[in-house]
């Protein structure tokens, strides 16, 4: 599933880390799902980081740091709260999550939402980055889930290329301090799984090369077809998991 993970991530640009720990918690108790993916997801966006230019390193870096500290310091509160939130409770919220995801990218319905432009300038401001930043990095800390991040971040209109780039960057940031932090709270239940998260980087680095390649042949449409098709699948798996419903 990693190596799936990663592939669908090189070909659409997204998904790594919300297909990966999602597709887990359907097999696992889904808080040693969040904290297995951590180390691969800091790989996959350490790859992902790589294609930015230094100049864009420094423009994004001080562009948006209000969203990336006040971020690591909700990903710090979220990971604290993560070993005590109940199985059934967790995997539910993470199914509605995903499907709420689905429901947000797919274009055929068209939803209703805040169209005034007053509302997204003060979002835009510091102040707001850092409301935005706080609230996403506590989702992001107990979830692994970062689309309310990614769908912020959208809202620049950056080219897709540095689009990429500053998604890459902020959660590099993140999932950088969630490594120290999964061991100095005790996330890990055992070496072995802290090993096997290690091991995991090869098919996730893997998985987007393949991806990457595979993205020039494959029609954007399809994409965006096969990754909201596997979440919708993986979400319901989750709430009928977390309903008690086999």
């Amino acid at each position: 599933m990693v190596i799936v993970s990663g592939a669908t991530n090189g070909i659409a640009s997204f998904g790594f880390a919300l297909i990966g720990t999602m597709a887990l918690a359907t097999m696992l108790d889904p808080a040693t799902a969040v904290v297995f993916m951590i180390v691969p997801i800091l790989a996959v966006n350490v790859s992902l980081v790589r294609d930015l230019s230094r100049r864009e390193l420094r423009s994004c870096s001080r562009r948006f740091w209000p969203v990336i500290a006040a971020a690591l310091v909700g990903t710090i509160a979220g990971m604290a709260v993560l070993d005590s939130v109940p199985q059934a409770p967790l995997r539910l919220g993470l199914g509605v999550l995903t499907l709420g995801f689905v429901s947000t990218a797919q274009r055929r319905v068209p939803l209703p939402g805040i169209s005034e432009t007053g509302t997204r300038d003060v979002a835009k401001t510091r102040l707001g980055m850092a409301g935005v930043g706080a609230v996403s990095g506590v989702v992001f800390g107990g979830t692994n889930v970062g689309v309310q991040l990614i769908a912020y971040l959208r809202s620049f209109d950056l080219s897709h290329g540095l689009f990429v780039g500053v998604v890459a960057l902020v959660f590099l940031g993140l999932n950088g301090i969630r490594v120290a932090i999964a061991g100095a709270f005790g996330l890990y239940p055992n070496p072995i799984l802290a090993a096997a998260s290690a091991v995991a980087v090869i098919p996730a680095v893997a998985g987007v090369a393949i991806g990457k390649r595979l993205r020039a042949g494959i029609d954007e449409r399809f994409r965006r077809a096969l990754v909201l098709g596997l979440l919708t699948v993986v979400g319901l798996r989750l709430l009928t998991g977390g309903l008690g419903v086999t």
